[in-house]
């Protein structure tokens, strides 16, 4: 592993899958231009809107986004995580006909795919404020445990997706698996995020010693829909090294191994663990 910056984008997506495929890219751009070898988008960076519309353009949404993630690192030769986008499920049994999976892919320089992931825990929530999600009503949670791709030149990568930063026990596999940076890309409701956002990716990076990247949604998606924003990259030792604010942009820092290295001598929590959950 060497030491190289990464990128954590912060776009506003909306229900115009090209719109968003452009802002994307403009800020992939930003980043690149910067010295980004690594960049993550967040959920849903292309398409956030109605659930009834995203069901209807699943295939073309999965097929844009898919074919946009191939071109896209191999125009900028970069590592390029889309955070979060649906792809139709195939197996129609059991009440699935119509859903999605919440998928995550890793896309390497040459526009290789170096590992995807089904969003395991689902947003179903009534929130104080009014709103009320209800994720699984479009989308079939996947059952296979997050990977970790590893990477001699950028360190052993995990995924995940939003909601499932609530849920320790999923990084903690990671970690056992041997990841040492942690993608969390989001599109975290300004309700929760106010209070949750900060604090939750800070305890991953802690708890686990390790880096955590977490691009993000911001703003107003529809009249009712406004995410918190503050894409984020946290060091092992829970320090935001950067922070995209409330607007759209990227949050750009290094990912460093002697920093890594040292955090996890002076404080070798993972080797201490005598508790097991399995």
């Amino acid at each position: 592993m060497k030491s190289y910056l990464a990128a954590a984008v912060q776009m506003t997506s909306v229900s115009d899958v090209d719109k968003n495929l452009a802002q994307a890219e403009d800020l992939i751009q930003l980043a690149v231009n910067r010295g980004a070898e690594l960049v993550c988008l967040p959920e849903n960076f292309s398409f956030l809107g109605d659930e009834s519309e995203k069901t209807r353009l699943s295939t073309e949404i999965a097929e844009k986004s898919e074919k946009f993630l191939i071109t896209i690192a191999q125009r900028y030769q970069i590592l390029l995580l889309g955070g979060g986008f649906p792809v139709p499920v195939t197996d129609s049994y059991n009440g699935n006909q119509g859903k999605m999976y919440n998928t995550a892919l890793l896309i390497g320089r040459e526009g290789e795919e170096l590992a995807r992931y089904r969003k395991m825990h689902l947003f179903d929530v009534n929130l104080p404020d009014g709103n009320t999600y209800q994720e699984s009503a479009t989308v079939l949670a996947g059952t296979e445990s997050p990977p970790v791709y590893f990477s001699e030149k950028y360190g052993n990568l995990g995924l995940s997706v939003c909601y499932d930063v609530r849920f320790p026990e999923l990084y903690r596999h990671l970690s056992q698996q041997g990841a040492n940076v942690l993608f969390v890309p989001a599109a975290f409701t300004a309700f929760t995020g106010k209070d949750h956002w900060q604090v939750l990716l800070q305890a991953r990076a802690i708890e686990n010693t390790s880096y955590v990247i977490a691009p993000a949604q911001v703003g107003m998606h529809t009249p009712r829909r406004q995410s918190h924003g503050h894409a984020m990259i946290v060091d092992p030792w829970g320090i935001v090294l950067a922070d995209a604010g409330d607007r759209i942009g990227v949050a750009i820092a290094e990912i460093q191994p002697s920093r890594l290295d040292q955090i996890r001598r002076q404080m070798p929590s993972l080797q201490h663990r005598t508790f097991s959950c399995s």
